[in-house]
């Protein structure tokens, strides 16, 4: 089964880049295809976390989703340098640690590089390539189906070989960060990893750039109180704060000084 998206698929995409939402009848009418057919597309779609369904349409993800895998690296890339570096060294040399999907997360590995005697393991490959030739003892990647837009491995298969592991730490990425301390994503697939890597490991550990607070997603990974980290580049909002130290969950971020911070519980 392939990941790729149809032509007809990769044109509504392009409709919605222009505009914030399509419906169904319009879009049977300009494909020349049954509704049925447009809804099985913005099915496909939304699953991919790529929309997210209205009724009788769909609209723009309003999120960085849209955009291709490559062209999201070069989002914010010196904060995600930032948080990559102050996240690895909360990981001591000689442990074992899981990595997910995202830009982020591949900034943790490439800090990581110089770690010694590290098994990791990850359903991105982009991951593993960057840590091939480090100072990693052992390299991991996930069994499963891969998907070809980003190199990710998604799926049930994916969790159950999450589950045979178990991990010192667990280093994740999402989409979209709530006030109230929800840690979201869009996709279902990608969230069900996810929170098998949080499951499966011992201390837990969210990158994610200040911009997250600025966009929504559907489906919820965990909550703040959750993990024992988050690194990020700037102040999160007070709500989030409060909702960490009632977790008990440190927050690191930038300081003016351009240092980090350590907001404890």
């Amino acid at each position: 089964m392939t990941d790729a998206l149809t032509e007809r698929q990769n044109e509504i995409m392009t409709l919605l880049r222009r505009r914030d939402s399509v419906d169904v009848e319009t879009l049977a009418e300009r494909f020349q295809v049954s509704t049925q057919t447009i809804r099985n597309d913005l099915r496909e779609l939304a699953e991919r976390g790529l929309v997210l369904r209205t009724h009788g349409g769909a609209r723009r993800a309003g999120s960085a989703s849209n955009y291709a895998y490559s062209e999201r690296r070069r989002i914010r890339q010196q904060e995600k340098e930032w948080i990559g570096l102050q996240a690895a060294e909360l990981i001591p040399n000689h442990c074992s640690v899981m990595l997910n999907i995202g830009t982020s997360t591949e900034q943790v590995a490439r800090a990581l590089t110089n770690h010694e005697g590290l098994v990791v393991l990850s359903n991105n490959i982009n991951i593993i390539n960057v840590l091939v030739g480090s100072k990693a003892r052992e390299l991991i990647l996930v069994g499963g189906s891969v998907r070809q837009t980003d190199g990710a491995i998604v799926g049930a298969d994916a969790v159950d070989f999450i589950s045979r592991y178990k991990a010192d730490f667990a280093v994740i990425g999402a989409s979209a960060l709530d006030a109230d301390g929800a840690i979201l994503d869009y996709d279902a697939r990608e969230v069900s990893v996810a929170r098998s890597i949080l499951k499966n490991s011992r201390t837990r550990i969210l990158v994610c750039d200040s911009s997250k607070f600025d966009r929504t997603a559907p489906v919820r990974i965990c909550d703040v109180a959750d993990l024992d980290y988050v690194v990020t580049d700037r102040p999160p909002p007070e709500d989030f704060l409060a909702a960490a130290k009632r977790g008990h969950t440190k927050v690191l971020m930038m300081d003016e000084e351009d240092g980090k911070q350590i907001i404890s519980a």
